[in-house]
Order: C-alpha cells, then sequence, then structure tokens
C-alpha cells in the first residue's frame, strides 16, 4: 500500500449503514441504514440524497433498465426511487417471520444472491437466496446465523460468503453458466483477529476485503486465504467496503452506532460515518446490473 488517505466522505451518524455500491453512470455512492430504513446516495458534488423505506433493509442492487431491487424485511422488492414506490417480488421465508433479508450481490449473469439472518440472533436458521431475472427465486443454501460478506472472485470460479458469529469465512466453486455452487470449505477466519467479517469485496487481482464488525479494521485476504494486510479505522463498527470513485481505486466503507455503549460512542464521534480511503493499492470490478 502506499500512504493512506482516510476521509470523512459523509457523516450521517448511520445507525446501521451498509450495502456501499458504486454506480459507475452516475459516478455516484449508494448505501443504505438498514435500521433506520433509508437508502441514500452521494454523488461527486458531495451532495447528498436519501429516501426512507417502509422497513428495514438488509442490501440492495442496481437493476438494468433502471431502478433497484431491495431485500426488505418482507421480502425481494422492486423499489422505484423516482416515485416513491416499494413493490414486492416474493418473500422466500413465509415461513420464518423473523427472518430478515441480509447482504447480498449480483452475479456476472444477472442474479442477486442473497442471505438471510435469524433477527432475534438466536441460531443457525439463515438461508442462502439467489433471484434470477425471470424473478424466480430459489434457495440454494442453508443452516447461517448471520450470512454476509457474498463476493465473488474475477474469474468467476469462486463464490465467497461469510456467516459473521461464527468468525467463519466461507467458500464455494462456482459455476457462473448455471448459477451453481459447490464445495463449500472455509477459506478464512477472523477469530483472532479481533473482529467478526462482515460486508465485503473483491478487488481486481482477486484479493477478498472484509470489515471486521467489532475488530476496526479492513482484512485484506489473498486468493489463498492467507491474511495479507489490515486497515486500522478510527470505528469499531466497520460493516462492508466497496471500490468507487472514476478509477474504482477508492475503498468506502460503511460503518454503524448500533451496539456500541455510550461510553464507546462518545469516544468515537465518527461511528456511523461513510469513509473514502485513498491509497490502498488495489483497484476493484464494476458491480453486475440484475437481470438478464
Amino acid at each position: 500500500m502506499t500512504a493512506l488517505d482516510i476521509a470523512v466522505a459523509c457523516d450521517l451518524q448511520n445507525k446501521l449503514g451498509e450495502g456501499p455500491m458504486w454506480n459507475g453512470a452516475e459516478q455516484a455512492l449508494y448505501w443504505i441504514d438498514a435500521l433506520k430504513p433509508a437508502i441514500y446516495r452521494l454523488d461527486v458534488s458531495g451532495h447528498v440524497s436519501n429516501w426512507p423505506l417502509p422497513g428495514s433493509i438488509g442490501s440492495f442492487v442496481f437493476r438494468r433498465g433502471g431502478g433497484l431491487i431491495g431485500a426488505l424485511d418482507r421480502g425481494f422488492c422492486a423499489i422505484g426511487l423516482d416515485k416513491g414506490t416499494v413493490d414486492l417480488i416474493v418473500d422466500p421465508e413465509q415461513d420464518r417471520p423473523t427472518n430478515l433479508l441480509n447482504d447480498g450481490k449480483c452475479d456476472r449473469r444477472g442474479r442477486y444472491w442473497c442471505g438471510s439472518r435469524d433477527g432475534r440472533l438466536a441460531g443457525p436458521v439463515g438461508a442462502l437466496f439467489r433471484l434470477d431475472p425471470d424473478l424466480g427465486c430459489r434457495t440454494m443454501d442453508r443452516g447461517f446465523a448471520v450470512s454476509n460478506g457474498i463476493a465473488w472472485s474475477p474469474d468467476d470460479r469462486t463464490m465467497y460468503l461469510s456467516d459473521s458469529p461464527t468468525g467463519l469465512i466461507f467458500a464455494y466453486d462456482f459455476d457462473v453458466g448455471e448459477g451453481a455452487i459447490h464445495n463449500r470449505r472455509v477459506f478464512a477466519s477472523t477469530k483472532e483477529l479481533g473482529g467478526l467479517p462482515d460486508g465485503a469485496t473483491v478487488d481486481a487481482d482477486g484479493y477478498y476485503w472484509c470489515a471486521l464488525f467489532h475488530g476496526g479494521a479492513v482484512a485484506r485476504f489473498d486468493p489463498s486465504g492467507r491474511l495479507v494486510s489490515r486497515l486500522e479505522l478510527p470505528v469499531m463498527n466497520p460493516t462492508m467496503c466497496t471500490f468507487g470513485g472514476d478509477k474504482l481505486d477508492i475503498l468506502y466503507v460503511t460503518t454503524a452506532r448500533a451496539l456500541m455503549t455510550e461510553a464507546n460512542l462518545a469516544r468515537q464521534p465518527l461511528a456511523g460515518a461513510l469513509f473514502a480511503i485513498s491509497g490502498v493499492g488495489a483497484k476493484g470490478i464494476a458491480e453486475p446490473l440484475f437481470g438478464g
């Protein structure tokens, strides 16, 4: 890494900032507050827009042709920011009313992969779902307490997913043509790093960047799962990272104020801010759009 520049891109004191996503066509960063539900947009001029939502949100993806697909407490929904519409597509867990959809992203064939979590954090009852461009939904795996960290290797041969409370990051063999996953195994563990694996991204060289919730850092793992660097932050609860900017070389990191004591909040006034970090020595990959 070269000299790092850790800047506050926006300080809205998000309760649970999550899901940062760079929109290259607009040259703007979108993200969410999961617990004070809203979608935010920061453009290159520094202007922030926001759209409140009717229920908690775990993630979203940009839709080919415009609009968003969001993972809300009611299920997968089509979101029209201009009209303020939120229309249900499908609720994959009607039989588990305490579960919530959580982290998710699109693969390079436009399928939205999204995991769920136990809203009471009581046990591994979450699942991994795949919402296809035809709006059909399939269950792809089960047995997660808090599914997180979904990302793909640049060659589309590996898919990553973490189960935050366990401290484990998993890798699957990924078939991009079929949208299939096989051979789940442990890719890395954060148990010795002082934080839980949260949202993540993969850079153009195949390194996995993972926010360490309660760990105050972003960890970078090489494709073999070896920790190669740790980027310290001035807050203890980073939640997710993504690359953005014109050259996709700025690392944006969302953070949270939730689950912090008043004493910790007083010591960390930037908790809940969005950070923009330059000089990380890596470039990202443009996020795919939902749809065929």
